[in-house]
C-alpha cells in the first residue's frame, strides 16, 4: 500500500515551521500561497547548516515570497505553538502589520531577535523563540549535568584537584 503525505493548506496568520538540518526556520502565512519572513544572510531552502552564516550576522530583512520558495524540499508543518500560552492577535492585524514590514531591513540577532522570534511577535505581540529557550536550557542542563558528575567523582573518590596539586600529583 502506497503511503501517501497529508498536507494542511495553512490559513491566513498561521505559523510556518520548516525543517532545516540542524535548526528550524519560521515564517508567517499570509494567504495565496505566500509567507512573510525574516531571512537573515544566507538563508537558503535546503541548505541546512551551511545557511548559518546567520549566527555572525546583525542584520535581516523582511521577505514576502511563495511559501514554496521558503520551503524548498524540506519538512514544514503549520505551528501555532504558543496559542496554548498568548492569545492570537486578530488575523487581520497581523496580515497588516506584518505587510507593513516586507522590505525592511532590521537588527538581527540568533538569540533575541531571529526568524521565531519575529513570527511569534506578529502573531502573539511577544517576540519568543523556543527554539533558543530549549538550546539555552540544554546548555544549562548540560553544565548542571557535569557540574553534579564531578561532585559525584569527588565524592567517590575523598580527592579534588586541589589536593592533587598539593600533593605534587
Amino acid at each position: 500500500m502506497a503511503s501517501h503525505r497529508v498536507i494542511v493548506q495553512p490559513s491566513p496568520g498561521d505559523l510556518i515551521e520548516v525543517d532545516r538540518p540542524g535548526y528550524q526556520h519560521w515564517a508567517l502565512y499570509v494567504g495565496d500561497g505566500y509567507v512573510i519572513h525574516l531571512v537573515p544572510p544566507g538563508e537558503v531552502a535546503g541548505a541546512g547548516i551551511g545557511s548559518l552564516g546567520s549566527i555572525t550576522c546583525d542584520q535581516a530583512k523582511i521577505q514576502k515570497v511563495a511559501l514554496k520558495d521558503v520551503v524548498g524540499g524540506d519538512p514544514y508543518r503549520i505551528n501555532n505553538q504558543l496559542d496554548d500560552k498568548y492569545e492570537p492577535l486578530p488575523v487581520g492585524k497581523i496580515i497588516h502589520d506584518a505587510e507593513l514590514q516586507v522590505g525592511r531591513t532590521i537588527p538581527y540577532d540568533l538569540f533575541t531577535n531571529n526568524c521565531e522570534h519575529w513570527v511569534n511577535n506578529m502573531r502573539y505581540g511577544v517576540p519568543e523563540s523556543r527554539q533558543i529557550r530549549n538550546l539555552v536550557l540544554a546548555g544549562v542542563g548540560a553544565t548542571v549535568g557535569t557540574l553534579v558528575l564531578a561532585g559525584l567523582v569527588h565524592m567517590l573518590t575523598g580527592k579534588s584537584e586541589n589536593t592533587n596539586q598539593r600533593n605534587g600529583r
